[in-house]
């Protein structure tokens, strides 16, 4: 029996290395393995700009819903969804719907609460990247927990990072924006001037402008300039060169449903200095020694941030013993596989 069609519905332009996100990669990592894994997956790809944009973005969901046939099986991207309950909730009707959460819109936005709750109630079901993520959309939205499933997502082992003597090499990977924090990082650094480090801020300079205008303009009052280098997006061989070149990957994001960047940090052995928010915990993990690869401070708190840096940058034996259990935890990094397979039987329950 030939087996039935996988719609997947994501934002136009998941390829577009200038439009570089944890959705989009997951979005389009998880496409490839479904098919590796023999599913038939048609991939739907929406237009509502960059960054995503309701109000545009509103007729083209609805035209690309319609035209997939009755009950057919349908992962939606909620980046695409969580706004429109009046397009999803007639959708719903009649196609079998996961709605696919990388980050809910109402974590930052209250205001988006109302709409988002009618968009999960109306799936079939809900997938997350992180038990934080799925326990947040059961308490908030009121959602049946046996609906609301987990998918981490998966990460490629790759070379180990060749790391200097310092440790002063600092990456942060992520679009330049406020929910990531790079100016918290900054502020942060801009304690650190005695110490010899380095930040290369691999990122979209474009999802908000000003923000990344501002970054270049307080380091260059602050006299670091010359350490801070505003790599722009950045992805194939360039970000594995930006990886293999470091020697620890922050992130100081006020906001995170997962953290793919912890992970592929992970992958190459690499510790990592991050704040404790959302989902970050889970991808960091543990070893079976129960040791964290990095180090994880309070969401928020400037100073944690710029001791943890502090200590990193001093501190010769921390280094190598947050090396050697980075490399230890990569070891136990789950791939795309898993997270398709897990996909694709939330998929068959709803279709059954």
């Amino acid at each position: 029996m030939t087996p039935a069609v996988l719609h997947l519905v994501v934002p136009a332009g998941i390829d577009d290395p200038t439009r570089a996100s944890g959705g989009n990669t997951y979005d389009r990592r998880l496409c490839a393995a479904l098919r590796d894994q023999g599913h038939r997956v048609r991939v739907v790809e929406v237009d509502g700009g960059w960054p995503w944009q309701p109000g545009p973005g509103a007729t083209n969901l609805e035209r690309a819903l319609d035209g997939i046939p009755d009950h057919a099986s349908v992962v939606v991207d909620g980046l695409l969804a969580s706004r429109l309950p009046k397009v999803m909730t007639s959708a719903s009707r009649r196609l079998r719907i996961v709605l696919l959460m990388h980050l809910p819109a109402g974590v930052d936005d209250r205001g988006a609460r109302r709409a988002e709750r009618e968009v999960a109630a109306a799936a079939a079901s809900v997938l997350t990247p992180s038990a934080w993520c799925r326990g947040w959309l059961v308490e908030e939205y009121d959602l049946d927990p046996a609906r609301v499933h987990v998918a981490h997502p998966g990460v490629d082992r790759a070379p180990t990072a060749r790391g200097s003597a310092d440790g002063g090499s600092l990456l942060t990977v992520g679009s330049i924006c406020a929910v990531k924090g790079q100016d918290r990082l900054l502020a942060a650094l801009a304690g650190l001037a005695d110490l010899r480090w380095r930040w290369t801020c691999a990122g979209s300079t474009s999802v908000e402008p000003a923000a990344a205008a501002h970054l270049r303009h307080t380091a260059d009052e602050l006299g670091l300039g010359d350490r801070v280098a505003l790599a722009g997006a950045l992805g194939g061989p360039d970000l594995d060169e930006a990886y293999a070149r470091a020697d620890l990957l922050v992130l100081p994001s006020r906001t995170e449903t997962y953290g793919m960047v912890v992970t592929e940090a992970l992958a190459r052995g690499l510790p990592v200095v991050a704040a404790d928010v959302g989902g970050v915990r889970e991808a960091m993990g543990e070893t079976a020694r129960g040791r964290y690869p990095g180090i994880l401070v309070p969401a928020g708190d400037g100073p944690a941030l710029a001791m943890a840096l502090r200590l990193w940058l001093t501190g010769a034996s921390l280094r190598e013993d947050l090396r050697a259990t980075a490399r230890e935890r990569r070891r136990g990094l789950a791939g795309w596989p898993a997270t398709a397979a897990l996909v694709a039987d939330v998929v068959r329950d709803v279709a059954a």
